[in-house]
Protein backbone atom coordinates (compact mmCIF):
# COMPACT_ATOMS: atom_id res chain seq x y z
CA UNK A 1 0.00 0.00 0.00
CA UNK A 2 1.30 3.70 -0.86
CA UNK A 3 1.69 5.61 1.67
CA UNK A 4 0.50 9.64 1.11
CA UNK A 5 1.85 12.79 3.02
CA UNK A 6 -0.36 15.91 3.60
CA UNK A 7 0.68 19.07 4.09
CA UNK A 8 -2.36 21.46 5.25
CA UNK A 9 -2.31 25.29 4.69
CA UNK A 10 -0.27 27.73 3.44
CA UNK A 11 1.27 27.45 7.08
CA UNK A 12 2.51 23.89 6.30
CA UNK A 13 3.50 24.54 2.93
CA UNK A 14 5.48 27.45 4.22
CA UNK A 15 7.14 25.38 6.64
CA UNK A 16 7.49 22.62 4.50
CA UNK A 17 9.76 24.61 1.91
CA UNK A 18 11.11 26.68 4.48
CA UNK A 19 9.56 30.31 3.32
CA UNK A 20 9.31 32.70 6.05
CA UNK A 21 5.99 34.84 5.55
CA UNK A 22 7.24 38.80 6.60
CA UNK A 23 4.92 40.64 7.66
CA UNK A 24 3.06 43.92 7.04
CA UNK A 25 4.27 43.83 3.27
CA UNK A 26 0.57 44.33 2.67
CA UNK A 27 -0.05 47.51 4.56
CA UNK A 28 3.00 48.85 3.42
CA UNK A 29 2.46 48.70 -0.30
CA UNK A 30 -0.89 50.04 0.57
CA UNK A 31 0.53 52.95 2.66
CA UNK A 32 2.92 53.90 -0.04
CA UNK A 33 0.36 53.60 -2.38
CA UNK A 34 -2.02 56.28 -0.64
CA UNK A 35 1.28 58.77 0.04
CA UNK A 36 1.88 58.90 -3.98
CA UNK A 37 -2.05 59.65 -4.57
CA UNK A 38 -1.90 62.15 -1.89
CA UNK A 39 0.81 64.20 -3.96
CA UNK A 40 -1.55 65.39 -6.77
CA UNK A 41 0.28 67.27 -9.77
CA UNK A 42 2.22 70.39 -10.52
CA UNK A 43 5.12 68.91 -11.94
CA UNK A 44 5.63 65.84 -14.72
CA UNK A 45 6.74 62.84 -13.21
CA UNK A 46 8.81 59.94 -14.64
CA UNK A 47 8.78 56.56 -14.73
CA UNK A 48 5.20 55.51 -14.84
CA UNK A 49 2.78 55.50 -17.78
CA UNK A 50 -0.81 57.01 -18.12
CA UNK A 51 -3.76 55.71 -15.89
CA UNK A 52 -5.39 55.23 -19.30
CA UNK A 53 -3.98 54.66 -22.81
CA UNK A 54 -5.07 54.64 -26.11
CA UNK A 55 -4.32 51.08 -26.77
CA UNK A 56 -1.11 51.90 -29.07
CA UNK A 57 1.64 53.45 -27.06
CA UNK A 58 5.02 55.59 -28.47
CA UNK A 59 7.73 53.02 -29.14
CA UNK A 60 11.35 53.20 -28.06
CA UNK A 61 13.78 55.90 -29.94
CA UNK A 62 16.94 55.40 -31.05
CA UNK A 63 18.76 56.14 -27.96
CA UNK A 64 16.62 53.99 -25.79
CA UNK A 65 16.93 50.79 -27.63
CA UNK A 66 19.03 48.33 -26.34
CA UNK A 67 20.72 47.99 -30.07
CA UNK A 68 19.33 46.97 -33.20
CA UNK A 69 16.15 45.63 -33.67
CA UNK A 70 15.94 45.45 -29.81
CA UNK A 71 12.97 48.21 -29.56
CA UNK A 72 9.34 46.39 -30.46
CA UNK A 73 6.36 48.65 -30.69
CA UNK A 74 3.11 47.41 -29.19
CA UNK A 75 0.15 45.99 -31.55
CA UNK A 76 -3.50 47.19 -31.48
CA UNK A 77 -4.23 45.11 -28.56
CA UNK A 78 -1.51 46.94 -26.57
CA UNK A 79 0.42 43.69 -26.39
CA UNK A 80 4.05 43.93 -27.78
CA UNK A 81 4.07 42.66 -31.84
CA UNK A 82 6.23 39.85 -32.39
CA UNK A 83 7.92 41.22 -35.58
CA UNK A 84 7.12 40.80 -39.23
CA UNK A 85 4.19 39.05 -40.22
CA UNK A 86 3.97 35.55 -41.44
CA UNK A 87 4.44 36.58 -44.92
CA UNK A 88 6.58 40.10 -45.33
CA UNK A 89 6.64 39.84 -49.49
CA UNK A 90 2.86 40.08 -49.09
CA UNK A 91 2.97 43.09 -46.77
CA UNK A 92 5.22 44.78 -48.97
CA UNK A 93 4.44 43.92 -52.12
CA UNK A 94 5.91 46.59 -54.91
CA UNK A 95 6.22 49.39 -52.30
CA UNK A 96 8.87 52.12 -53.16
CA UNK A 97 9.29 55.16 -51.07
CA UNK A 98 11.58 57.68 -52.69
CA UNK A 99 12.52 60.60 -51.21
CA UNK A 100 10.58 63.91 -51.57
CA UNK A 101 7.52 61.89 -50.65
CA UNK A 102 5.04 62.25 -47.50
CA UNK A 103 2.56 60.85 -46.01
CA UNK A 104 1.58 57.86 -43.36
CA UNK A 105 3.91 55.73 -45.08
CA UNK A 106 7.01 57.19 -45.03
CA UNK A 107 6.08 57.72 -41.06
CA UNK A 108 6.02 54.17 -40.66
CA UNK A 109 9.35 54.05 -42.48
CA UNK A 110 10.97 56.25 -39.89
CA UNK A 111 9.19 54.54 -37.11
CA UNK A 112 10.35 51.52 -37.88
CA UNK A 113 14.37 52.77 -38.54
CA UNK A 114 13.97 54.22 -35.24
CA UNK A 115 13.07 51.18 -33.28
CA UNK A 116 16.31 49.86 -34.51
CA UNK A 117 18.40 52.79 -33.67
CA UNK A 118 18.69 54.18 -37.48
CA UNK A 119 16.50 56.95 -37.28
CA UNK A 120 17.76 59.83 -34.80
CA UNK A 121 14.49 61.83 -34.30
CA UNK A 122 10.36 61.56 -34.70
CA UNK A 123 8.86 60.85 -37.37
CA UNK A 124 7.64 63.67 -39.33
CA UNK A 125 6.06 61.92 -42.32
CA UNK A 126 8.74 63.46 -45.05
CA UNK A 127 11.24 61.75 -46.70
CA UNK A 128 13.81 64.09 -45.88
CA UNK A 129 17.71 63.84 -45.42
CA UNK A 130 17.67 62.97 -42.59
CA UNK A 131 15.40 59.96 -43.77
CA UNK A 132 18.03 59.07 -46.78
CA UNK A 133 21.00 59.10 -44.70
CA UNK A 134 18.77 56.64 -42.14
CA UNK A 135 17.95 53.92 -45.11
CA UNK A 136 21.47 54.24 -46.43
CA UNK A 137 23.06 53.66 -43.55
CA UNK A 138 20.11 50.22 -42.40
CA UNK A 139 20.76 49.45 -46.27
CA UNK A 140 24.85 49.26 -45.87
CA UNK A 141 24.32 47.13 -42.84
CA UNK A 142 22.38 44.75 -44.49
CA UNK A 143 24.72 44.45 -47.19
CA UNK A 144 21.63 46.04 -49.79
CA UNK A 145 22.64 48.81 -52.57
CA UNK A 146 22.53 51.95 -50.63
CA UNK A 147 20.57 53.88 -52.52
CA UNK A 148 18.63 56.19 -49.85
CA UNK A 149 15.41 54.88 -51.93
CA UNK A 150 12.76 52.22 -49.86
CA UNK A 151 13.01 49.64 -52.66
CA UNK A 152 11.07 46.13 -52.05
CA UNK A 153 13.97 44.53 -51.34
CA UNK A 154 14.97 47.26 -48.27
CA UNK A 155 11.03 47.53 -47.08
CA UNK A 156 10.96 43.23 -46.56
CA UNK A 157 14.26 43.45 -44.87
CA UNK A 158 13.07 46.06 -42.68
CA UNK A 159 9.90 43.98 -41.79
CA UNK A 160 11.84 40.94 -40.69
CA UNK A 161 13.47 42.97 -38.20
CA UNK A 162 11.09 45.10 -36.42
CA UNK A 163 7.21 45.27 -35.07
CA UNK A 164 4.17 46.80 -36.87
CA UNK A 165 4.26 51.01 -35.37
CA UNK A 166 1.46 52.12 -32.83
CA UNK A 167 -0.57 55.07 -33.97
CA UNK A 168 1.78 56.63 -31.70
CA UNK A 169 4.54 55.75 -32.54
CA UNK A 170 4.02 57.58 -35.76
CA UNK A 171 2.85 60.73 -33.80
CA UNK A 172 5.60 60.34 -31.28
CA UNK A 173 6.67 63.54 -31.60
CA UNK A 174 3.47 65.65 -31.99
CA UNK A 175 1.07 66.65 -34.68
CA UNK A 176 -1.47 63.80 -34.84
CA UNK A 177 -4.95 64.43 -35.42
CA UNK A 178 -7.41 65.64 -32.82
CA UNK A 179 -10.05 63.63 -31.84
CA UNK A 180 -14.23 64.87 -32.86
CA UNK A 181 -15.00 67.53 -30.16
CA UNK A 182 -17.18 66.24 -27.23
CA UNK A 183 -20.40 67.46 -27.46
CA UNK A 184 -19.50 69.67 -24.04
CA UNK A 185 -17.26 71.46 -26.34
CA UNK A 186 -19.53 72.91 -28.87
CA UNK A 187 -20.85 76.05 -27.25
CA UNK A 188 -18.69 78.40 -25.86
CA UNK A 189 -14.94 79.02 -25.40
CA UNK A 190 -13.80 75.81 -24.63
CA UNK A 191 -10.57 74.16 -23.37
CA UNK A 192 -11.41 70.70 -25.53
CA UNK A 193 -9.20 68.05 -23.95
CA UNK A 194 -9.23 64.29 -25.38
CA UNK A 195 -7.36 61.74 -24.03
CA UNK A 196 -7.85 59.10 -26.70
CA UNK A 197 -5.73 61.45 -29.55
CA UNK A 198 -3.86 63.07 -26.82
CA UNK A 199 -4.68 66.96 -28.13
CA UNK A 200 -5.94 69.96 -26.66
CA UNK A 201 -8.22 71.87 -28.87
CA UNK A 202 -8.84 75.69 -28.06
CA UNK A 203 -12.32 76.10 -29.74
CA UNK A 204 -14.61 78.85 -29.71
CA UNK A 205 -18.54 78.86 -30.16
CA UNK A 206 -17.84 75.28 -31.86
CA UNK A 207 -15.00 75.83 -34.29
CA UNK A 208 -11.22 74.46 -33.60
CA UNK A 209 -8.97 77.84 -33.49
CA UNK A 210 -5.76 75.95 -32.42
CA UNK A 211 -4.63 72.17 -31.42
CA UNK A 212 -1.74 71.08 -30.02
CA UNK A 213 -0.56 67.61 -28.63
CA UNK A 214 -0.51 66.86 -24.44
CA UNK A 215 0.24 64.41 -22.13
CA UNK A 216 -1.48 63.67 -18.87
CA UNK A 217 -1.22 61.73 -15.58
CA UNK A 218 -0.61 58.54 -14.29
CA UNK A 219 -1.83 55.84 -13.23
CA UNK A 220 -1.25 56.75 -10.05
CA UNK A 221 -1.85 60.28 -10.41
CA UNK A 222 -4.44 60.68 -13.19
CA UNK A 223 -5.82 63.62 -15.08
CA UNK A 224 -9.67 63.78 -13.61
CA UNK A 225 -12.36 63.93 -16.12
CA UNK A 226 -15.15 65.73 -16.79
CA UNK A 227 -16.30 69.51 -16.94
CA UNK A 228 -14.05 72.42 -15.29
CA UNK A 229 -13.41 75.76 -15.71
CA UNK A 230 -10.06 77.90 -15.36
CA UNK A 231 -10.37 79.20 -12.11
CA UNK A 232 -6.43 80.81 -11.97
CA UNK A 233 -4.17 81.59 -14.54
CA UNK A 234 -0.65 81.82 -13.62
CA UNK A 235 2.46 83.05 -16.04
CA UNK A 236 5.03 82.07 -14.06
CA UNK A 237 3.77 79.45 -11.77
CA UNK A 238 6.66 77.35 -9.33
CA UNK A 239 5.33 73.92 -8.34
CA UNK A 240 5.27 74.91 -4.07
CA UNK A 241 5.28 70.68 -3.64
CA UNK A 242 7.73 69.75 -6.42
CA UNK A 243 9.72 73.56 -6.57
CA UNK A 244 9.71 72.83 -10.85
CA UNK A 245 8.90 75.37 -13.04
CA UNK A 246 5.10 75.41 -14.43
CA UNK A 247 4.93 78.18 -17.35
CA UNK A 248 1.83 79.54 -18.43
CA UNK A 249 -0.16 76.94 -16.07
CA UNK A 250 -3.77 77.89 -16.36
CA UNK A 251 -5.51 75.60 -13.35
CA UNK A 252 -9.37 73.96 -13.61
CA UNK A 253 -8.97 71.56 -10.82
CA UNK A 254 -7.60 71.56 -7.16
CA UNK A 255 -3.78 71.68 -8.05
CA UNK A 256 -3.96 70.20 -12.07
CA UNK A 257 -3.43 72.58 -14.73
CA UNK A 258 -2.81 73.26 -18.50
CA UNK A 259 1.01 74.16 -18.06
CA UNK A 260 4.03 74.08 -20.51
CA UNK A 261 6.71 71.02 -19.31
CA UNK A 262 10.03 71.60 -20.43
CA UNK A 263 10.14 67.54 -19.50
CA UNK A 264 7.53 66.76 -22.14
CA UNK A 265 9.30 68.79 -24.77
CA UNK A 266 12.90 66.88 -24.23
CA UNK A 267 11.17 63.25 -23.38
CA UNK A 268 8.19 63.32 -25.27
CA UNK A 269 5.51 60.42 -24.02
CA UNK A 270 8.46 58.85 -22.21
CA UNK A 271 7.43 60.68 -19.30
CA UNK A 272 4.01 61.64 -17.83
CA UNK A 273 2.95 63.95 -15.37
CA UNK A 274 1.38 64.31 -11.36
CA UNK A 275 -2.06 64.60 -13.41
CA UNK A 276 -1.52 68.29 -15.45
CA UNK A 277 -1.93 68.14 -18.79
CA UNK A 278 1.52 69.01 -20.35
CA UNK A 279 2.27 71.14 -23.39
CA UNK A 280 5.41 70.87 -24.86
CA UNK A 281 5.58 73.92 -27.77
CA UNK A 282 6.20 76.74 -25.81
CA UNK A 283 5.19 78.97 -28.58
CA UNK A 284 1.77 77.62 -29.19
CA UNK A 285 1.20 77.40 -25.23
CA UNK A 286 2.18 81.04 -24.89
CA UNK A 287 -0.24 82.24 -27.47
CA UNK A 288 -3.21 80.04 -25.72
CA UNK A 289 -2.59 80.91 -22.82
CA UNK A 290 -2.83 85.03 -24.02
CA UNK A 291 -6.40 84.44 -25.59
CA UNK A 292 -7.70 81.84 -22.45
CA UNK A 293 -9.87 83.93 -19.59
CA UNK A 294 -10.63 82.96 -16.27
CA UNK A 295 -14.12 81.25 -16.13
CA UNK A 296 -13.53 79.57 -19.65
CA UNK A 297 -14.72 75.75 -20.11
CA UNK A 298 -12.26 73.04 -19.67
CA UNK A 299 -13.45 69.50 -21.02
CA UNK A 300 -11.54 66.86 -20.29
CA UNK A 301 -13.00 63.05 -21.97
CA UNK A 302 -12.35 59.61 -23.88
Amino acid sequence: MRRTFGIRGAAGIRRAVGIRRVPGTRRALVAAAAVVLAAGCTVQATGTGPARQPAQQPGKGAGESAGEGAGKSPSPDGKPSSGASSNPSSNAGALVLMPGEKGTKVRELQARLRQIGWFPQYPNGRYDDTTVKAVKGFQGKRGLPRTGETDTGTWQRLLGMTGKPGYFDLYAGGDQPPAKPDARCLTGRVLCISKKSRTLSWMVDGKRVSTVDVRFGSQYTPTREGVFSVYWKSRHHVSTLYDTPMPYAMFFSGGQAVHYSSDFAARGYSGTSHGCVNVRDEGKIAALFGQVRKGDKVVVYW
